[in-house]
């Protein structure tokens, strides 16, 4: 048995074909980078431009991987690490520009496919978490959604942002413990 046939399925097709690899990566990841993107953006079409920047991004660096990179590859840390990249992009790039005129702003798009009960439940929670998560600091807003929206562990946490162990778990517990008290003073 190969090396490359002990591999995950996106990554051996990957492997086998850039293009149909990346609709593999895609077709695996492009809901849990979405979920990702709409609690840390707090806006379905933000998290629609960051999903797509994240990927575009994705695919332009396969591209230029060997095959030993990308079969080493983890691809939903990997994929977490560049969305968090564009985001913290993003945020640095908005903070410098004035606000948009909110008569200019695109409404929310619905699910055609969700119906008017789940629709209704996901808008009153989901908008509620989403509000919240943005009164987080971005770095307890980031390890709070990778930890418990991605479910990623607290290595993987470290990793994509970059920090040690030990304060991904402290940007975790302040963010919880801020988020209880936010929730509990409404």
């Amino acid at each position: 048995m190969s090396d490359i046939d002990c591999l995950d399925p996106v990554r051996k097709a990957l492997l086998d074909d850039l293009d149909e690899g990346f609709a593999e990566l895609y077709g695996a990841y492009r809901g849990l980078v979405f979920s990702t993107a709409l609690r840390l953006s707090g806006r379905w079409a933000d998290a629609e431009d960051l999903t797509a920047e994240a990927f575009l991004r994705a695919y332009r660096a396969l591209a230029g991987y060997d095959r030993d990179r990308v079969a080493a590859l983890q691809p939903r840390a990997w994929l977490m690490t560049i969305l968090m990249n564009v985001w913290r992009n993003c945020a640095r790039t908005r903070s410098r520009k004035p606000p948009p005129d909110l008569r200019e702003e695109p409404v929310d798009t619905v699910d055609p496919g969700e119906g008017v009960e789940a629709a209704a439940v996901r808008h009153e929670t989901g908008d509620e978490l989403a509000e919240l998560l943005g009164r987080l600091p971005d770095e307890q807003r980031a390890a709070v959604v990778l930890r418990h929206v991605v479910d990623l562990p607290v290595s993987e946490i470290a990793e994509v942002l970059k920090i040690p162990q030990g304060t991904v778990k402290s940007h975790v517990s302040r963010g919880l413990k801020r988020l209880r008290a936010l929730g509990g003073a409404r």
